[in-house]
């Protein structure tokens, strides 16, 4: 049986929502990562963007985003996201190989039933 590790912020409505999916549908344990606490690391960043593009994990809608002016720069989304974890797009939920970034319930269900066999 695979866990399931939710990566977020205390401050994130989205992540709080995330872990709360979880939660009313019977599945208590979880592995819940506060990003502001311990940031990814290298190795499992890595890991999450053989399932997720890099690119689709830098929040482009957060102040620091902004700030660094990444709107009108070419940058390696990769090495920015292990520079500036506050770019990084939650929650990111994670189940073995598998995962996801945002509110994501329609392939979550999925996931639920494979954590109750």
């Amino acid at each position: 049986m695979s866990e399931l590790q939710i990566f977020g912020t205390k401050k994130c409505k989205d992540t709080r929502l995330a872990e709360r999916y979880f939660k009313e549908r019977g599945i208590q344990k979880f592995h819940s990562i506060d990003l502001n606490e311990k940031p990814l690391a290298k190795g499992e960043l890595q890991n999450i963007i053989k399932t997720i593009p890099a690119i689709e994990l830098v929040d482009t809608t957060c102040k620091r985003y902004e700030e660094l002016g990444l709107k009108h720069l070419s940058y390696n989304p990769e090495e920015k996201l292990i520079e500036e974890p506050s770019l990084i797009k939650t929650p990111i939920v994670r189940m073995g190989k598998k995962a996801t970034v945002g509110i994501k319930p329609e392939i979550w269900k999925d996931w639920i039933a494979e954590l109750k066999k």
